[in-house]
């Protein structure tokens, strides 16, 4: 068919008849024309060439240029929709299975409790000689890059967290999203894609993920089927099990970089501008109070972490989160960390609990990991009563979605306030909102910096410093936008002014 919805050619027609649209030039035995192809005033000469037998009308783009938006579409709808799985090949697959034959010899022949109290070098030498003996029983020969393969899978196995550890230590990964024994994805530069690891059973999976929330004190099983943890790197660690998991137990590993990312490096990856960069620097010196505002996984912790980096060495800063793993560049931090609730169900310490208590440490500032319900009241009542510059992060999408959850937060807890009196605090207390977005390209950006201003009536007024508006698309789907300035003076120049900030300030923003 073509792009007309007619037949090409003379076989799509009763009468012999070409197609009406572009008449084919006659050509004679030798496959030169027979008539010269001299267009009109209007119409240029036409290269034989652009016709050849199999036209492309109606075809898709090539791969270089952008698809129609409908036809992308129609192709997500006609793909298969069977769940991939991850399964290893070639060398890793090999190992795999032998390690499957030598590991449970190899467990006969080493005491665990022993093994436990060295390290993973150390493991190292001393299995070597037994796995030697283990293949030489079984009758494997291996090569000396075989072998190095099968002494590092063995004491990952049995010190380490498995075939997680080969992606823990690859950093290009961000994210690892364990779905059961059969199934992991990774994300790498903003996109998911399958990682070729395999756990033997569902057995397997639960041994790694019970390995890694006792580590940090917490535990796992059929009665307490969520937990929350870290890793000894400060990667966030979520574990849900059956029967909530329908699909066995899955694990979400949020990696963080090693080396500590700052507010220069986030406006070299085009994630802000360098008027937006100025900004953030001015208000984490100047002790401004923000609110990082943000999606899951739009990079709120790391705009977080990065601010810290500009709060002064002499200041006391007191962290509170569920699973620690925020990691502030200062020398005087101390970190916190809730508490679930035992078997009988006691002894949980909450976010707020600990709020409360941190206002009795004399902290300079108290920055929580993220809020989500009544500690919201305790943080604007510390921001308001002598801790300028405490900082959190909201899951919301928008700046002004993000006050209207803070109002909600308070007013779902038991504090008897009027709405009245919940919105006057946040205006009176929140200077600063930073939005942040993971774009559908895998980009994160700074989309918004908006200020709070105050009240007029019973509505939070704020004004925009700064805003990310889209423009286009590449043909590879990376998006295009700009960071403009609203051109407007900051309502918070009284306060960068104390501390020396004001002229640059004023030059950012406008």
């Amino acid at each position: 068919m073509s792009a007309f919805g007619r037949r090409g050619g003379a076989s799509g027609n009763s009468g012999g008849r070409p197609s009406f649209g572009i008449a084919r030039p006659m050509k004679g035995p030798g496959g030169a024309t027979s008539l010269p192809l001299e267009g009109g005033d209007q119409f240029p000469p036409l290269d034989p060439m652009d016709f050849a037998a199999d036209d492309s009308f109606g075809a898709p783009p090539p791969p270089g240029e952008k698809a129609d938006a409908m036809t992308r579409l129609a192709e997500r709808q006609a793909a298969s929709a069977e769940a991939p799985s991850s399964k290893n090949e070639g060398f890793e697959a090999s190992i795999h299975r032998i390690k499957e034959q030598v590991l449970p010899r190899l467990l006969e022949r080493v005491d665990p409790e022993a093994a436990a109290t060295l390290s993973k070098d150390e493991l190292a030498e001393e299995f070597r000689p037994i796995i030697g003996e283990v293949l030489a029983e079984l009758k494997i020969n291996l090569n000396r890059r075989e072998q190095f393969a099968l002494e590092k899978v063995l004491v990952d196995e049995l010190l380490g967290l498995g075939p997680l550890e080969e992606l823990l230590s690859d950093p290009e990964i961000s994210d690892i999203m364990v779905n059961g024994p059969n199934q992991t994805f990774i994300e790498k530069r903003g996109k998911l894609e399958v990682a070729q690891i395999q756990f033997r059973d569902e057995e397997h999976l639960f041994q790694i993920a019970q390995r890694i929330v006792n580590k940090v004190g917490r535990r796992i099983d059929q009665t307490t089927p969520l937990a929350d943890a870290r890793l000894q790197d400060g990667s966030r660690v979520n574990v849900i099990v059956p029967p909530l998991s329908l699909r066995g137990t899955a694990i979400s590993i949020r990696k963080f970089s090693e080396k500590p990312i700052t507010i220069d490096m986030m406006k070299n990856f085009g994630s802000m501008s360098d008027k937006m960069a100025t900004v953030l620097k001015i208000a984490g010196a100047s002790r401004f109070n923000v609110i990082i505002s943000g999606g899951t996984g739009s990079g709120k912790t790391t705009m977080l972490n990065a601010l810290s980096k500009l709060i002064d060495p002499g200041e006391r800063v007191i962290t509170i989160e569920d699973a620690a793993e925020l990691r502030l560049q200062q020398p005087h931090w101390l970190p916190l960390e809730t508490r679930p609730p035992n078997l009988e169900g006691q002894g949980a310490i909450t976010i707020r609990d600990l709020v409360i208590n941190a206002l009795r440490m004399r902290p300079d500032r108290i920055i929580l990991g993220e809020i989500r319900g009544s500690e919201c009241f305790d943080l604007l009542a510390a921001m308001n009563t002598g801790h300028d510059g405490s900082m959190a992060t909201l899951h919301s999408n928008s700046p002004r979605e993000c006050l209207a959850r803070m109002e909600n937060m308070v007013m779902m807890s038991d504090i008897k306030v009027p709405k009245e009196a919940i919105s006057r605090q946040i205006a009176d207390s929140v200077d600063l909102i930073v939005q942040v977005k993971r774009l559908r390209d895998g980009s994160r950006r700074t989309t918004n910096v908006t200020e709070v201003i105050g009240m007029e009536g019973d509505v939070i007024v704020t004004q925009e410093l700064f805003k990310f508006e889209y423009l286009d698309e590449t043909a590879d789907g990376k998006i295009i936008g700009e960071y403009r300035s609203m051109g407007l003076r900051p309502y918070t120049l009284e306060k960068a002014k104390q501390f020396g900030f004001d002229g640059p300030y004023l030059e950012a923003c406008l």
